[in-house]
């Protein structure tokens, strides 16, 4: 745990001898990384002014700190503040004129001049500013709902230096007492409990919040509108937590009443925590707040977490999509509570403390509380998804070096989550559930409310697991370098027994210029045919060799070199062994079946099989009843289908896969959710619809969406559109036909609508239909419409993602972003500025469309946080795209 003073004595000498001890900094000593610990803040007093109907806001930042060495300066952040006062106030209680000096505008690294070199002491700090209330939903930021303005925050990663100055770094883990003077007809929430509220002159009240634990700033979290406030169910004393936890919900004005099922679900999530972690909740109160617009999915704000609003606000139409994503985001955000809120990454090269823990424990809180929902098979797919950034040479670490701000903010990416998550499970497989879960619970009992690292949570698992070195190096291997392990497979009889070897390299594919000479510490567990049955066996390959003893197995048997698809790592086969494994695919583990699809798949990138005979591998698997088994083929065939069919007969022969594999089930589903119908169908309804329809462009699919976004077109008796007529999980497809088919009358259609509409999931599927605009003319205007303010800053990108299959499309995506480019950097700010490439030029496949990225970029990159290794990445998969294209017989298609 770090510790924020230092121990008593010490401190004594310091505050005697700190003359001697240290020189005085010079003020050129201006950080580059990390603010320098010699002032530490041990409290924060906040109190802002705020009236969402303005566009500024004024606040007074109070900081208790402890300066630990003889300095006439002090290092903090702070951004876009206009400073009028500082007032520093030392230990015996003298007051001095300060100045506040922005040295990096750009960063937010600012100079507090003391007014006169100061010994170590403890000192306050109070600075008074005014600011503008952001536009780009950084910091505090302002958000419309039905016209109505309101005002709230998002501090991670770097943020909250736009709406206070402080010490903005996840180890400054200190508490936080916060005022809000508002509008009299305003409501105020904060992370804490309201404890008082007093009138503060004509038309204004102040409103005071109870202490906060220790946190980071990043968590400091208020909003300030006419929202609505509902109350949940009452989340009981638990054995640990004695007293019960209020439940509210937050919601723009008008749309509290949708709380109600996930203010429901909320206890159940909690509990499944608490009975994990063996460590009740922590914060006084758990308010769940849906945001008009927000920048991410949601936020993880003790007592008050942050929700995109279509997460939240559900009723019982709602798509099944948003229904289980509202699960699961919760179950996200409410883990973090424990890793990320309790216990505290010391620096962002550790963010896999909070997110990967977060995504890997939700996946355990969703199998228990929902089975249904097969969050274990979530998991091997979020792994497969990381695995395809990772195979990069442009991919970072899960621990990756900080060098500045682009790294913190490019930090949120599939490695930090999916990757990070699939390493936990990979390794709590090897070391069993027990025994892992007794290392986190050690975990969080020695750093709770406190600051961690790497090394704390591996010896903690390694301490539970009694492992030594090779275990820690083990984990360690996948945290510290970048690329997925590539296992290869062999069996072999020898001595009368049978022995799988096997060999690791890193998976790298076609036209990759990376070295593919890489070894991690894998555990490696495979499943394989026995005399009776099956069996698992599970070997540590720490060395670029080793082999495996199999008892029982014989020389007909079948192995499945990844059992229950927990290794993160690709696998190959001798191509007998892949044959026999291949007769079994059946009889396999859902998991299984999900990664022998991904090695089908990377063996296609890799260039070892083509196109025809990576479609006949894939085939067994649409015929699974389970909807992320029979659904994994699509990626794969959707390339394959983009890229390599030139001839008509080639295009036919993939539809008539598609169609086979696909449209049967689609037909027995239906295209209306039935009552009472599992879940899972509306889900597989919605994908197979949207596969068939919108992708493979099947007529008679098509014909059956039309008529639906056809219905919702033709509108009620009062102009509206009629999005009931629609089945709510298929109302984006239908209406993205229906703007294929119609063109400009649908466009025209929509763009009315959309101002008109408050309603999130109805917004998106405007959204999605517009996207799906194809004609040039249309799609052009749908761009433009993504920089007109009736589009939200975070529903942008949802504009813009359409028209990437073909090269037509793409030109004219990347001719327009280009044209537009000021505007787009201006709406969307620098949090979106490592996604800023892909948004331009995403889905290239050619070297012309990799050459253009670079050379716009090569002045650009530099001067918008994150671009450059968005660039970097983009740009490598444009090239690795047109390698594999180039490698293609179309003809293999017919084969």
């Amino acid at each position: 745990m770090r510790r924020l003073v230092r121990p008593l004595v010490l401190s004594v000498l310091a505050a005697s001898c700190g003359a001697a001890l240290a020189a005085t900094p010079a003020a050129s000593d201006q950080p580059q990384g990390k603010l320098p610990r010699w002032a530490m803040p041990e409290s924060y007093q906040l109190a802002f002014k705020v009236d969402p109907k303005q566009q500024d806001f004024t606040g007074t930042t109070s900081i208790k700190l402890k300066l630990e060495q003889a300095s006439d300066h002090i290092w903090m952040h702070g951004r876009e503040l206009k400073v009028s006062k500082v007032t520093i106030t030392d230990a015996k209680g003298k007051t001095h004129a300060g100045k506040y000096v922005e040295a990096a505008p750009k960063e937010g690294v600012v100079r507090i001049d003391l007014g006169g070199t100061m010994q170590p002491q403890e000192l306050s700090v109070a600075i008074e500013y005014t600011a503008p209330l952001n536009q780009q939903l950084q910091g505090l930021y302002k958000v419309s709902h039905e016209g109505q303005p309101y005002a709230m925050t998002q501090m991670e990663p770097i943020s909250a230096r736009f709406a206070f100055p402080g010490f903005d770094e996840p180890s400054f883990k200190t508490t936080f007492d916060l005022k809000l003077t508002i509008p009299t007809d305003e409501v105020g929430i904060a992370n804490t409990k309201q404890l008082k509220e007093e009138k503060a002159g004509a038309g204004w009240k102040t409103l005071t919040f109870a202490t906060t634990q220790p946190l980071p700033t990043y968590l400091v979290a208020f909003g300030v509108g006419p929202w609505d406030v509902v109350n949940g169910p009452t989340i009981p004393a638990s054995e640990y937590r004695k007293q019960a936890t209020d439940l509210r919900g937050i919601a723009a004005k008008g749309e509290g009443h949708r709380m109600q099922h996930v203010l429901g679900e909320t206890p159940s999530i909690i509990k499944a925590l608490e009975d994990y972690y063996g460590f009740g909740y922590p914060f006084d109160k758990l308010d769940l707040l849906a945001a008009p617009d927000f920048s991410a999915g949601a936020m993880e704000n003790p007592g008050l977490v942050t929700f995109r609003d279509w997460l939240l606000l559900l009723d019982k139409d709602s798509a099944a999509q948003y229904v289980r994503g509202s699960f699961n985001v919760t179950a996200h955000e409410l883990a973090h509570q424990w890793t990320g809120d309790t216990v505290t990454m010391g620096w962002w090269d550790d963010l896999w403390l909070n997110e990967a823990f977060a995504t890997w424990m939700q996946q355990k809180v969703t199998q228990k509380v929902h089975p249904e929902y097969r969050a274990d098979l979530d998991r091997v797919r979020g792994a497969q998804g990381a695995m395809n950034g990772d195979s990069l040479v442009s991919t970072r670490k899960i621990r990756q070096p900080i060098t500045g701000n682009g790294d913190i903010e490019t930090a949120f990416d599939g490695i930090t989550y999916q990757k990070g998550a699939a390493v936990l499970g990979m390794f709590e497989g090897y070391v069993t559930e027990p025994v892992f879960q007794k290392g986190m619970r050690g975990y969080i009992q020695e750093h709770k409310l406190g600051n961690a690292t790497a090394e704390d949570l591996i010896d903690s698992i390694a301490k539970a697991a009694d492992k030594g070195e090779d275990f820690k190096n083990a984990f360690k291997s996948f945290l510290n370098q970048p690329g997925v392990p590539y296992v290869q497979t062999k069996l072999a009889q020898e001595g009368g027994k049978t022995v799988l070897h096997l060999s690791q390299s890193r998976y790298l594919p076609l036209g990759s210029t990376g070295d593919a000479n890489h070894l991690w510490g894998v555990p490696v567990c495979v499943r394989y045919a026995t005399t009776d049955g099956s069996k698992v066996a599970c070997e540590l390959l720490d060395k670029a060799q080793g082999t495996m003893a199999l008892p029982g197995a014989t020389a007909q048997s079948w192995v499945m070199p990844n059992a229950n698809g927990s290794g993160y790592y690709r696998f190959s086969m001798d191509k007998g062994d892949l044959a026999k494994l291949g007769k079994q695919i059946g009889k396999l583990a859902d998991a299984e079946q999900l990664a022998y699809g991904d090695a089908v798949n990377a063996a296609f990138r890799r260039g070892d099989i083509d196109a025809g005979s990576a479609l006949a591998a894939l085939k067994p698997l649409t015929a699974s009843k389970v909807r992320e088994v029979s659904t994994a083929p699509m990626n794969t065939f959707g390339w394959i289908y983009d890229q390599v069919a030139v001839t008509d007969a080639q295009r036919a022969k993939l539809v008539a896969w598609a169609k086979s594999s696909y449209l049967p089930e689609l037909q027995n589903l239906g295209y209306k959710r039935k009552d009472g119908e599992p879940d899972g169908d509306s889900l597989q309804r919605a994908t197979l619809a949207n596969f068939l329809g919108l992708d493979v462009k099947l007529p008679e699919v098509r014909a059956e969406l039309l008529k639906q976004g056809d219905a919702v077109l033709k509108g009620k008796a009062d102009g509206s559109l009629d999005f009931a007529a629609a089945d709510s999980n298929l109302l984006g497809s239908a209406l993205g036909v229906a703007v294929q088919e119609h063109g400009k009358s649908a466009v025209d259609a929509l763009m009315a609508q959309l101002p008109k509409v408050s309603d999130p999931a109805q917004r998106n599927a405007i959204l999605a239909g517009l996207a799906e605009a194809d004609d040039a003319t249309q799609a052009e205007r749908v761009r433009d419409l993504s920089l007109d303010k009736s589009v939200k800053v975070g529903e942008m990108a949802a504009l813009l993602r359409g028209n990437r299959d073909t090269q037509a499309g793409r030109d004219a995506v990347w001719k327009w972003s280009v044209t537009n480019y000021d505007k787009i950097v201006a709406r969307t700010g620098s949090f979106a500025g490592g996604r800023l490439p892909g948004l331009m030029g995403g889905g290239g496949c050619s070297k012309a469309e990799a050459d253009r990225l670079q050379e716009f970029f090569k002045t650009r990159a530099k001067d918008v946080t994150g671009a450059e290794r968005g660039l970097a990445q983009n740009t490598e998969a444009t090239l690795l795209c047109s390698a594999l294209k180039a490698k293609q017989d179309p003809a293999a298609i017919l084969r």
